[in-house]
């Protein structure tokens, strides 16, 4: 396979409404698509980063920097273009290695050539990940609310449309009574979990105990995300499943975890933990040690959505994940939307994503376009 160039594309979209959590807002989502091109396919990577360093340290500017900068010279030298010759991208990660972080620009990267590559091929990112289902049960994550009603109207909107569990974003103020009111109101038999986006410390952890009594699925990233050994210490404390997020960015440090005791659930962000060959790694890790495993979100457009359907497909992933339909987050996505079905999402069976942009969406959305021949 012979990479010519790599197109870097901004692109803007208005959320659907404000999304609230213990980190901040947001009202719509600025996006860097990348586009591979190769001499036999092109292939579509998102990198989920955001505009500012709320979320995690790896922002937009930075990976925009760091790809021009670094990783495309890397690529388009005689070893990089040698390496994917013979290795695709499986080779784009020990190209890479040598640089420290940015896992976020990374797995967009390796997910614009893989999808090139598999294109070229014939095959799926579903097959080429080791997917087994044809559809996966879909979760939607629900922000914070100025009112408990509120809260309650959205949450009874979402089971109306068919959402199989709900995630409920908590922070010290927002959490107890929103979760006892949601529970109430819906009834044992629903599906329900919180995230703290890392909002609490092991102060917190008596308190975080009270949601011991509303029989949750499980409590997402209660802590900071250096501190593992404070989640062992809580999972000691609370009855309910611990389970990591921002603390796992690579199979390294969710074996880490995992040895700890820190957590008995991870939930899989493919940008965050460097790519979706590493997500996969850390699957398999999970599966040997018992745990299991869920397929987290970032707001992603449907570039981004099919490929967390297709690593939502893999065996180990027990849970439902924050693969929502398109219409969770977006009027118009742009690609063909994925819809709810039964609770489910259709995993793309086509060669590659399964998906492309819809050309006269994507231009609606530029904000900027630059190709950069390797």
């Amino acid at each position: 396979m012979k990479l010519r160039g790599i197109e870097l594309r901004r692109i803007g979209i208005p959320l659907v409404g404000p999304f609230r959590t213990s980190f901040g807002t947001q009202n719509d989502r600025d996006v860097l698509l990348l586009k591979a091109v190769t001499d036999d396919a092109e292939g579509w990577g998102e990198c989920v980063a955001m505009a500012e360093p709320s979320y995690s340290p790896e922002v937009l500017a930075s990976e925009t920097a760091v790809l021009k900068d670094w990783f495309l010279p890397t690529l388009a030298g005689e070893r990089g273009q040698a390496a994917l010759g013979a290795h695709g991208a499986h080779a784009v990660t020990q190209l890479l290695h040598p640089f420290k972080g940015h896992r976020m620009a990374k797995a967009a990267l390796e997910m614009a050539i893989l999808d090139a590559e598999l294109r070229a091929e014939g095959r799926s990112f579903g097959r080429e990940l080791g997917g087994v289902r044809e559809t996966v049960p879909s979760g939607v994550s629900v922000g914070i609310f100025d009112t408990i009603p509120q809260l309650l109207d959205v949450v009874g909107g979402y089971l109306a449309e068919g959402y199989v569990r709900i995630k409920l974003k908590i922070e010290p103020g927002w959490d107890i009574e929103p979760v006892r009111a949601v529970r109430e109101r819906f009834g044992d038999d629903l599906l329900l979990q919180v995230d703290a986006n890392t909002a609490y410390t092991l102060r917190d952890a008596r308190h975080l105990a009270k949601l011991d009594d509303f029989d949750l699925l499980l409590i997402e990233q209660p802590l900071e995300e250096e501190d593992v050994v404070g989640h062992a210490d809580l999972a000691k404390i609370v009855k309910t499943p611990i389970c990591l997020d921002e603390s796992i960015v690579s199979a390294q440090t969710a074996a880490a975890a995992i040895r700890l005791e820190a957590c008995s659930i991870i939930n899989i962000k493919p940008g965050r933990v460097g790519g979706y060959l590493e997500s996969v790694k850390i699957h398999d890790l999970a599966q040997a040690h018992g745990l299991a495993v869920w397929c987290g979100g970032m707001l992603e457009t449907g570039i981004g959505r099919a490929a967390n359907m297709a690593l939502a497909s893999l065996p180990g992933f027990t849970l439902p994940g924050d693969v929502s339909a398109s219409s969770r987050f977006f009027h118009t996505d742009i690609t063909e939307p994925f819809v709810l079905e039964d609770g489910h999402i259709r995993v793309p069976t086509g060669p590659g994503l399964g998906v492309t942009p819809i050309p006269e969406i994507l231009e609606e959305f530029t904000t900027s376009v630059e190709f950069i021949e390797l």
